[in-house]
């Protein structure tokens, strides 16, 4: 035994050497590859919840697109009724355990769905107090993880953490839907949500672990309506901002037309079961992988804005390709592949929309500006649920695609005409003089 081990030793030593990161690569901090980690384990967990969750409802309960409509609507809503609020309160606290208690509280809400179940009470109603729920958790505790890896990571290196960010999450995305589809077809969806909120709580551990040193310093005239309309004017008063909410917003209302339908698309057009619906899912997982490698450099060779309005193009291009796709074998391939395009371009969106906003607030604001903005970009995103419910009850679910995806093309054309989106190149530097006139109360 003891012949073998200088052997194992070497070997070791070489696979740390061939897959340790780079010099300077971000995972070589400490804080940030906890937070790295957190994200995968938590993603692997999203992809059964993403997929047993809308399964539940439209086989278990049998919901129509207008119930559907309406799940992911009771989803959206507390972003409507408490960001505002939330990013105010976020200013004043530590952003790290509002994270931790959120990931906690997220696992216990989705393991009441199989509780529910096994007692007799599930219902489309407990989907909607579920979806609520969650919602909540997104709206402060999704905010606050925001703002985290602004401690935890320079801010000129932001683009590069999200799409690292987003890479954790494709790595589960190629592999989660296959073992959801397989879990949720063994077991049932609601039995395998408890896996989700077991690797929530694998995941508040870990998150427990990052050290960030942040100081409050409360405020002795501090005031909770002047301090949020502070945080509201700083946004209005920045033409970036404001371009990036309308522009976002309206990408918002596409994607939730099209998320409404696409499983009922998937199951009573196409034909697909619950393993094949998961299997398909991977087409998302290659998407979020290829937008993770080669975002970061697209964004910095073309710049942050441009790189925003190509994603809003391959998603929209995605959702009016699947609104054509037959009810063939042709028509299943499509399903992948329309995840596939609408992953890369949801990631070339949000990797520079993230950082664009981030980088131009001074960190007092953080807290409110996120909260706005996600106010901002989700206000339209109910109504693009309700409407693509609503045409795909009345008119049929490829109405629902065709109106994404011939929207959010629109949107692209638009949005590559917007100087204010055109024209950013690299990240900003923090606007000091909006954010001093947006304490001014005169």
């Amino acid at each position: 035994m003891k012949t073998w081990l200088p052997s194992i030793r070497r070997l070791k030593a070489a696979a740390i050497e061939r897959f340790a990161p780079a010099d300077g690569d971000l995972l070589r901090d400490r804080a940030y590859r906890r937070l790295w980690s957190s994200i995968l384990i938590s993603s692997l967990g999203g992809q059964v919840t993403l997929l047993a969750l809308p399964l539940t409802a439209a086989l278990l309960l049998h919901a129509t697109p207008t119930q559907m409509g309406l799940l992911t609507s009771m989803e959206i809503l507390p972003f409507v009724l408490l960001s505002l609020p939330s990013g105010v309160w976020l200013d004043r606290v530590k952003k790290l355990p509002v994270y931790v208690a959120g990931e906690l509280s997220l696992g216990f809400i989705v393991a009441s769905v199989p509780l529910a179940w096994r007692l007799g009470w599930l219902s489309m109603g407990w989907m909607y107090g579920v979806s609520f729920l969650v919602g909540c958790v997104y709206t402060i505790a999704g905010s606050a993880s925001q703002i985290v890896l602004t401690q935890v990571v320079a801010r000129e290196r932001l683009v590069e953490a999200h799409a690292k960010n987003a890479l954790a999450s494709s790595g589960s995305e190629v592999v989660g839907p296959g073992l959801a589809g397989a879990l949720i077809k063994a077991v049932g969806a609601p039995i395998a949500l408890l896996v989700d909120a077991a690797l929530l709580v694998i995941s508040t551990a870990i998150l427990r672990g990052i050290v960030v040193r942040e100081e409050r310093r409360q405020q002795a005239d501090a005031h909770f309506w002047r301090d949020l309309k502070a945080g509201v004017r700083f946004v209005a008063g920045n033409r970036l901002l404001v371009a990036l909410a309308c522009a976002v917003g309206v990408w918002q209302m596409c994607q939730n037309a099209a998320i409404v339908v696409q499983i009922l698309f998937a199951t009573r057009t196409l034909g697909l079961g619950e393993q094949g619906i998961g299997l398909s899912y991977i087409g998302m997982g290659c998407g979020t992988v290829i937008a993770s490698l080669v975002g970061h450099r697209i964004s910095r060779r073309i710049g942050p804005g441009p790189c925003l309005t190509i994603g809003f193009a391959i998603c929209g291009a995605g959702w009016l390709m699947l609104s054509f796709a037959p009810a063939t074998r042709w028509g299943i391939a499509a399903f992948p592949l329309m995840l596939m395009c609408y992953a890369t371009g949801a990631v070339l969106v949000f990797i520079n929309f993230l950082a664009l906003r981030q980088a131009v607030t001074p960190e007092p604001l953080l807290g409110r500006m996120t909260s706005t903005m996600r106010w901002l970009i989700l206000l339209p995103a109910g109504p693009g649920a309700l409407i693509g419910g609503w045409l795909g009850e009345h008119v049929g679910l490829r109405a629902s695609l065709a109106f994404a995806g011939g929207c959010a093309l629109l949107l692209a054309i638009v949005a590559s005409r917007v100087a204010a989106i055109r024209g950013v190149r690299e990240l900003p530097k923090p606007d000091a003089a909006p954010a001093r006139a947006a304490f001014d109360p005169t």
